[in-house]
């Protein structure tokens, strides 16, 4: 037996990052005692655990399997998978598993609104927050995008929009009448799901005990199974139906529209992709379930230019156009990324992918490569995989670096062409993460230019 079993606390806090130290604020806050465990020998946060909190218990290292069968609840941060013989033998024992989620839902007085998906959740989840603030609402913006949501609760908020991920989703059992969307779903984090239908089942959870539900009718594996009364409302780049968003044409030109009424001209909405369309109409969809005012949610899809790294514009030289859409980390991501950029009438796309391939099959690459991409640029731990599945589609070259694939696609560019980072793979092999490979990415552009 461990010692911490041996203490008289009865919580504890599997993981000491962001998540484990928001935890550990948001019961340090209600007066409640807790442990906290990490598999790792030394957790980068362990000096700041240490420092805000000398009294409580750290166990460090691998979990043994008897570590949790003495508490009443554990709280699970994000990146601990439920597999893990610790937590599956504290379950068989009785021990209640949650995570920050069923935490947050439970004490937050104001509206939540949901949002997960493969692709899009950051760039909506910021979008509605803003058109929120812009409604003139006090409005509380994050979860697994930027602040940590139990952070977020004070009782001057008037609504929270919240970015879930499957893990975060894994315990929800009732999201207590939240307003919830799933984007889209696609193959990712398959190194952590036995197989597409696992990973559907943890997003599909946000549906439970939502009060109001936003999918995609254009993906199937977005529809919800639902009991009647829940009020539904789907979104598409087609025709919508009534009381759902989609795209109108009138006189010739594209138009976001609610139900038969023309709302704004695409060519308005400031962040660029057809893709991004999509994330405009899920942000109106679920602002107009909350009640937001919709000239102001239109004007600030006229400003907001989306997130760092997410199909952001670098630099136009020489007519050529580079975009950083680093945080594309899966297929998924990256087929909307090229879908959304490429030209109908020729291959327009210089495409720069790779790195750790999460054991993803690269297969639904092959045909929007071959419609819209001239050139494959592979750099990273799985190049070769990903050019194996790719043999056939178009030109493919591998190098051994992320200034080389530049390089590489700076010289192949002509007039007209876009050079779009979207790597479809985690960037862990060669970076800190998607943030340092977007930064290098974008310095060796600028480069260019000088």
């Amino acid at each position: 037996m461990t010692d911490l079993i041996a203490t008289n606390r009865n919580i504890a806090i599997l993981g000491m990052g962001a998540t484990g130290l928001s935890v550990a604020r948001f019961l340090s806050s209600i007066g409640k005692s807790f442990v906290f465990a990490d598999s790792r020998s030394a957790p980068p946060r362990l000096a700041e655990v240490r420092e805000c909190y000398p009294h409580v218990s750290v166990v460090l290292g691998p979990f043994e399997t008897d570590l949790l069968v003495g508490f009443d609840s554990v709280v699970v941060s994000p990146g601990i998978s439920l597999q893990e013989p610790a937590l599956v033998a504290a379950q068989k024992q009785g021990v209640k598993l949650l995570g920050d989620v069923e935490l947050f839902l439970e004490h937050t007085k104001a509206p939540v609104i949901l949002i997960t998906g493969s692709n899009g959740k950051s760039t909506v989840t910021q979008l509605v927050g803003e058109m929120a603030e812009a409604s003139g609402l006090s409005v509380g913006i994050g979860g697994n995008l930027g602040t940590p949501m139990l952070d977020l609760l004070n009782n001057q908020q008037q609504l929270y929009v919240i970015e879930l991920s499957s893990f975060q989703l894994e315990l929800v059992t009732d999201t207590r009448g939240a307003i919830a969307a799933l984007l889209n779903i696609s193959p990712d984090h398959m190194d952590r799901y036995a197989g597409l239908q696992q990973y559907h089942a943890a997003k599909h959870r946000i549906f439970r005990g939502a009060s109001q539900v936003i999918f995609n009718r254009q993906d199937p594996l977005t529809n919800p199974l639902l009991s009647v009364g829940v009020k539904l409302c789907s979104i598409g780049l087609n025709k919508p139906d009534l009381g759902s968003f989609g795209l109108l044409e009138e006189e010739g030109e594209s138009w976001l529209g609610h139900g038969l009424k023309p709302l704004m001209r695409s060519v308005e909405v400031a962040i660029k992709g057809r893709h991004n369309l999509a994330n405009a109409l899920a942000a109106l969809a679920l602002g107009h379930a909350a009640g937001l005012d919709m000239a102001a949610m239109l004007q600030t899809l006229r400003h907001f230019k989306g997130l760092p790294h997410r199909c952001e514009h670098v630099l136009t030289v020489d007519n050529i156009t580079y975009i950083d859409d680093s945080k594309g980390t899966n297929i998924g991501a990256t087929v909307a990324a090229i879908n959304g950029f490429g030209e109908s009438d020729r291959a327009n796309l210089i495409l720069i992918a790779g790195g750790q391939g999460k054991g993803q099959s690269f297969s639904e690459l092959q045909a929007p490569i071959a419609k819209f991409v001239k050139l494959v640029v592979l750099f990273g731990e799985d190049a070769e995989l990903i050019a194996d599945a790719l043999a056939g589609t178009t030109q493919i070259e591998r190098l051994n670096s992320l200034q080389s694939a530049v390089d590489c696609a700076r010289a192949a560019a002509q007039p007209g062409d876009i050079v779009l980072l979207s790597p479809a793979c985690a960037s862990f092999d060669m970076f800190s993460g998607f943030e340092e490979r977007g930064r290098c990415f974008q310095q060796t552009v600028m480069a260019v230019a000088a």
